[in-house]
């Protein structure tokens, strides 16, 4: 079988004026079905460019990208954001709810995106707060929410178009220890069930506890560990 994604020999290079940055520098990389990958690297690694790169807001200046037998450098603009509606679950550090909705409706956005029925994306939202463990919570707002559970929130928007791909942006960043541990049981009881899960950190601690462990120096992969 296919892996779900696979980059073979990725280049990103940007130019800034008269210089070029090169971001990544032929980057070989695949992930099965079923994984859960923490992506590590120090600043300036290449970490950002290559969560871009796999969650379709970028694409490789030279190689190929492959998600879901998708080859990813060939879509255009429409074609990307088509991707990245249907294939991936986003999951970042700020959280990024609207104050003035309930942490349902937060939930419910991407489907009114995709002009699914009223009444099926509010079955699909209540279904996806159940699953990380708000549903008494779904109506409030994120103001009236702790950090842990606005990140749950998030989680739960991130499942609600039953992605192929859950992408995690440094999940725990804003959050304290504890909480911490609680999303990353969360992720990890995810992955139990069969999501794909990539989980990108500058943490060590979190990215020893991933059965798979990317680390990323210069741009390249320095390091591929399993378990």
């Amino acid at each position: 079988m296919n892996p779900l994604l696979a980059l073979d020999g990725v280049h990103k290079t940007y130019a800034t004026g008269r210089a070029q940055v090169h971001a990544l520098r032929g980057v070989d990389l695949a992930i099965e079905r079923g994984e859960l990958v923490a992506i590590m690297g120090p600043s300036g690694a290449g970490k950002t460019t290559l969560l871009e790169i796999l969650g379709c807001l970028s694409t490789p200046s030279r190689g190929h990208y492959r998600l879901d037998g998708q080859a990813v450098e060939a879509l255009d603009d429409g074609g990307l954001a088509r991707l990245r509606g249907s294939e991936i679950g986003f999951v970042f550090q700020s959280f990024n709810l609207l104050p003035r909705m309930t942490a349902l409706e937060n939930v419910e956005l991407p489907l009114v995106y995709r002009r699914v029925p009223r009444a099926e994306r509010r079955q699909r939202a209540e279904e996806s707060l159940g699953r990380v463990g708000l549903d008494a919570r779904a109506r409030h707002r994120p103001a009236e929410l702790s950090g842990g559970e606005r990140q749950r929130v998030a989680i739960a928007r991130a499942l609600v178009n039953r992605p192929a791909l859950l992408l995690a942006d440094e999940p725990t960043g804003n959050l304290d220890s504890q909480t911490s541990d609680e999303i990353l049981a969360l992720l990890s009881d995810l992955h139990g069930e069969g999501h794909t899960v990539v989980l990108v950190t500058h943490d060590a601690t979190i990215g020893r506890r991933a059965p798979r462990l990317v680390t990323l120096r210069d741009g390249r992969v320095e390091s591929d560990q399993r378990d």
